[in-house]
């Protein structure tokens, strides 16, 4: 019928997104930071919230939920920015990912992992490494890199 897809044994970071899990491989993230003052900056697409200052360096931070086609992101107590590293033409760029909530690091053995739905979900299922199962919930893997295509994140970098 189709492909069949090996996946690998990870470790993924889980967040919240509305009332959906979803998670991120660990070794795409560099750090988990309290969400705070963003500087806003002119001419961005919607979904990018600003900039913050880590340490010297410039981060862009892109709104989550404006990404997967959820509505803007309030600002709550659990509220983070999940430090990502994200491939841009063979290069390693820092973006900051703002997310409702952090929940865990979780090991999802390769054999746990199933490939995405092509219908039936509110977002972009190109996006979607694959469908990991936690408990009674379903985990949406994110492969990071393909959620900020090349030169969408470019033209959000030379913003910054």
């Amino acid at each position: 019928m189709g492909e069949t897809t090996t996946y690998r044994t990870a470790q993924y970071l889980t967040f919240r997104l509305d009332k959906e899990l979803f998670g991120v491989d660990i070794a795409k993230v560099r750090e988990v930071l309290e969400f705070s003052t963003v500087t806003k900056v002119p001419r961005t697409p919607a979904f990018m919230r600003g900039v913050i200052n880590l340490r010297g360096n410039v981060v862009p931070v892109v709104d989550m939920r404006l990404k997967m086609g959820l509505p803007c992101t309030e600002r709550t107590v659990d509220t983070c920015v999940i430090i990502t590293e994200v491939v841009v033409d063979q290069d390693a760029v820092i973006v900051g990912a703002l997310v409702d909530s952090v929940q865990e690091v979780l090991e999802l053995d390769g054999g746990s992992v199933v490939p995405p739905p092509h219908i039936g979900t509110r977002i972009d299922t190109s996006v979607i490494y694959g469908m990991g199962k936690r408990d009674d919930q379903f985990v949406m893997i994110l492969d990071i890199d393909r959620v900020f295509p090349s030169g969408e994140l470019k033209e959000v970098i030379a913003a910054a």
